[in-house]
């Protein structure tokens, strides 16, 4: 009778543990983060891309959008405007593309001036370039590390550039070390 006893209480103590491995594998695998599908869009302009970091930008604690950098293997930080990476943006909230366009003059100051004419000329591109966003809308920027940068929204090209100073200071809001989100380029930079 005792050997029942045991076999009992020991075959309960087994189906316990393995409903518990079972339960504890679930939210492990729940919890882990799946790798973004490549876009499409990358194509010969970045061959081999993989996936370097994502990183989340906030605003007053609201999320407003992940950014990943997709690169070849070998990229360098330092030296991410003479190479071919993306940079793409995938919104958390509905903003507004004249919005988008003037913020990003004013965080491409940061990482080095430049003139006013300058400024009025790529903020008219990037009017073009970013439509109004909503939740989920996708904006793809290309650099094909000599200074051709395509846009895309949502897979479409939107516009292009052929000027190695705008890819510079434009990638470099998120990429340079003058960045006003330190956190986020070590994050994308696969750093953190």
């Amino acid at each position: 009778m005792a050997d029942i006893r045991r076999r009992q209480t020991l075959g309960w103590g087994a189906s316990f543990l393995a409903l518990t491995m079972t339960a504890m594998t679930q939210d492990l695998l729940a919890a882990t983060p799946t790798t973004p599908a490549t876009p499409a869009e990358l194509g010969t302009t970045v061959p081999g891309a993989r996936l370097v970091g994502t990183g989340v930008l906030r605003f007053f604690g609201l999320q407003v959008y992940e950014a990943r950098l997709w690169a070849a293997p070998g990229f360098k930080p330092l030296d991410y405007a003479r190479q071919p990476f993306a940079l793409e943006l995938v919104y958390d909230r509905k903003l507004e593309g004249e919005a988008i366009a003037e913020r990003s003059i004013a965080e491409m100051r940061r990482v080095e001036p430049f003139s006013e004419d300058q400024g009025r000329q790529w903020l008219r591109m990037m009017k073009q370039a970013f439509p109004d966003v909503v939740a989920q809308d996708r904006l793809l920027g290309l650099n094909d590390g000599g200074g051709k940068v395509v846009f895309l929204h949502n897979g479409r090209e939107t516009a292009a550039i052929d000027d190695a100073l705008y890819a510079r200071l434009f990638f470099g809001i998120w990429l340079s070390e003058q960045t006003s989100a330190p956190a986020l380029r070590t994050s994308l930079l696969g750093q953190g």
